[in-house]
């Protein structure tokens, strides 16, 4: 089972990942129709809403001793 500090990690990655990656999805859907660009537009708005509510949840759940102050969580592998 995964710690904690460590899914938190994995998440803020994710998320990172995934707001990062906007300007290039808008580069890949500009062939494409206007309701097709508007709805992977809307999945990735919704993918990372979802997320970031994976993130506050998780961030809600962290025991409070867990984590040390000024110790960053190791960084997950790719």
């Amino acid at each position: 089972m995964l710690t904690n500090d460590f899914q938190i990690a994995r998440v803020q990655k994710t998320l990172r990942w995934f707001e990062q990656d906007i300007p290039l999805l808008n580069m890949r859907v500009k062939e494409l129709s206007v309701e097709r660009q508007e709805a992977a537009r809307e999945f990735a708005a919704a993918l990372i809403s979802q997320t970031r509510a994976e993130l506050e949840r998780l961030m809600r759940e962290r025991p409070e001793d867990s984590h040390h102050l000024g110790e960053a969580p190791c960084e997950p592998a790719d």
